[in-house]
């Protein structure tokens, strides 16, 4: 708890005991009505001078019609019809929903505030070989940072020194430290809980994974959804409403009907009390609190609770392929050869590809696993679009794809029935006009991916995999994956009429893209609600984005989905059973068949009820 919580919560245990010795005074002894008043008012100002004065303040500031306006009006009115025990109990109660209000409040406020604690104190810097301690904005790009074991990394950048196991479950919920050694990298936030390392830094601290998520976390309460909008517009009508009523109910029957003063007044105090829209105005935004709050902790960061409300209602989910739904890393899956053997396709291949930097050529040398002789190449050649040419012992080999075949004149031939070898999903290689074979290249598919697409699919979402490979590759994956429609060897600007297509079909619901490159940036934005796929993606994507997944596992994205439902279902229960039950005392306080203990319980009591049910939204 927190000081002031402390002393509300002395200020309303001294009320109780004062509270319970009044009673026990009142019903032992018959008190005349001053020395009554007097017995409870300690205990109704030492637990309500508050809501009282802040009741005053606003009144001068002109906002009149508050829960607090409410409170004083009602048991100041109890206190004027001589209803003394009513009149304390009713501020008791309405101070012990508030402490209840602000405990789960700062229980909620607590989960987001602890992606906080990522955020680095220093940095040692080696500066002119020796070590300095500043603040993470004064380190520059290309600098080299100590971290000790049990400190966090301040900057993102590549390890050059040392070995060591860094955890990132404050970044990405995952409780499984990972190993890293020199030459990967380091991303800031996580701890080091292993040994000392050095790390160069590829960035400033305003541009690092950590000062990203803060930025965003920071920014997650700033748009509000329809339900919360719908509160904030109808407490500000519902208040002076309820105010007019309850004179109207105090005024007219005395009036019209010859009603009995003191009854009416006390009827329309009853009315009042009930009347207060706390249990609404706290649980509502409280319960969407709780759903992000808890939705951070398992490393999904919402912007705002109108996009949490939006992913509630996904009926569409759209994927891209590269890095969403697989690695972006490839590797060799098949080798079809034509006239010599596996191994010697693959050490020709390997010996062709081992000057490249491309990702299909990584992979093949990845598979080869063996030593690659320099004396062995001469001279290679890239050829733009369709591969490379090069001297492997003496004789010219050609290695890519189909379209470099048919340059050369040769025609692939495929033994194996696989029918990909004029995809382009392949490398083909030939010599000396032969064909020798082909090397079928695929990108991995995600662990995670799998059991996504399966979530989804049993919750009804229908799923779509855009992509600008080939369409034999799309296909692949969406086949084993089970996606419902695949759409390939698109252009940016083809992916995103593809989601305005969708858009104009929606049924009622929305449509959400996942995509974690730069060139998903103007789909993300397009979409309903965009999904980042890891805080290590492009900025463009982090920026376009609603909802930010710290990793890249597509399983988060189910589970997002399942938070937001779960998040709307406890407010539209809160609503319901708030709005349902005051109506019904409200009546039943209008006809006389309610006092005020059941005008406290339909206040306070749902209060703290809807409260509790907010709180189930942090468990995902």
């Amino acid at each position: 708890m927190t000081r002031r919580q402390k002393k509300t919560l002395v200020r309303i245990i001294v009320s109780s005991v004062l509270f319970a010795a009044a009673l026990i005074i009142s019903h032992a002894a018959e008190l005349p009505w001053w020395a009554e008043l007097l017995t409870f008012l300690p205990s109704y100002l030492i637990v309500g001078w508050d809501v009282l004065w802040k009741a005053a303040r606003n009144i001068v500031h002109g906002q009149v019609f508050d829960e607090c306006f409410l409170m004083s009006i009602a048991t100041l009115g109890a206190f004027a019809v001589r209803e003394f025990p009513e009149a304390a109990a009713v501020m008791l109660f309405y101070q012990v929903g508030e402490l209840f209000q602000s405990v789960a409040v700062g229980r909620s406020r607590r989960s987001i505030a602890a992606l906080m604690d990522i955020r680095p104190d220093h940095a040692n810097v080696i500066r002119d070989g020796c070590e300095t301690e500043v603040s993470p904005d004064e380190v520059k790009t290309g600098e080299i940072i100590l971290v000790k074991a049990g400190e966090r990394i301040p900057l993102d950048g590549v390890i050059i020194e040392g070995s060591t196991s860094l955890d990132t479950a404050a970044l990405t919920g995952e409780s499984i430290p990972r190993d890293v050694t020199a030459g990967e990298n380091a991303i800031s936030g996580a701890v080091n809980i292993g040994s000392v390392i050095k790390v160069r830094t590829t960035g400033v601290y305003s541009e690092s994974t950590v000062a990203r998520i803060l930025e965003l976390v920071e920014s997650a309460s700033s748009r509000k959804a329809r339900a919360e909008n719908f509160i904030t517009r109808f407490a500000k009508y519902y208040t002076p409403a309820v105010v007019i009523s309850a004179v109207l109910l105090a005024v007219l029957p005395p009036l019209l009907f010859s009603g009995e003063w003191a009854e009416w007044i006390h009827r329309a105090l009853i009315f009042l009390v009930v009347s207060c829209p706390c249990a609404l105005v706290i649980s509502v935004p409280l319960s969407f609190f709780c759903g992000m709050g808890g939705a951070s902790k398992k490393g999904v960061l919402i912007k705002g609770s109108t996009y949490l409300e939006a992913l509630s209602k996904a009926e569409t989910i759209v994927f891209d392929k590269t890095g969403t739904l697989t690695s972006g890393s490839f590797e060799v899956s098949a080798i079809h050869e034509n006239g010599v053997s596996k191994a010697e396709l693959l050490d020709i291949a390997a010996l062709a590809e081992s000057y490249s930097d491309h990702p299909v050529a990584r992979s093949i040398v990845r598979a080869h696993g063996g030593h690659i002789d320099p004396a062995r190449i001469g001279r290679v050649t890239e050829l733009a679009g369709q591969g490379l040419e090069a001297e492997i012992d003496g004789r010219t080999v050609c290695a890519g794809n189909a379209r470099l075949m048919e340059r050369i004149g040769v025609t692939p031939v495929c033994r194996h029935g696989c029918g990909d070898c004029v995809n382009g999903t392949c490398v083909h290689i030939a010599s000396g006009g032969k064909y020798l074979g082909h090397i079928m290249i695929s990108d991995l598919v995600k662990p995670g991916s799998e059991k996504a697409i399966a979530e989804l699919k049993r919750s009804g979402v229908l799923t779509v995999m855009l992509t600008g490979d080939s369409r034999t590759a799309a296909e692949n994956v969406g086949a084993r994956l089970r996606i419902d429609e695949v759409h390939s060897e698109l252009l940016p600007e083809d992916k995103v009429s593809i989601v305005e297509g969708l858009l104009a079909k929606k049924r009622g619901g929305t449509l959400a893209f996942a995509g974690d490159g730069i060139n998903d940036a103007p789909v993300l934005s397009r979409a309903d609600v965009g999904i980042a796929m890891g805080a290590l993606g492009s900025d463009a994507a982090i920026e376009a984005a609603d909802v930010v997944l710290t990793d890249d596992d597509p399983a988060k994205i189910p589970l997002a989905l399942r938070i937001s439902k779960k998040t709307m279902r406890i407010v539209r229960q809160n609503i319901v059973f708030a709005l349902a039950v005051k109506l019904a005392v409200l009546v039943l306080g209008a006809l006389g068949f309610a006092d005020m203990w059941i005008a406290v319980f339909a206040d306070v009591g749902v209060a703290v009820l809807a409260i509790l049910n907010a709180i189930r939204a942090m468990k995902a």
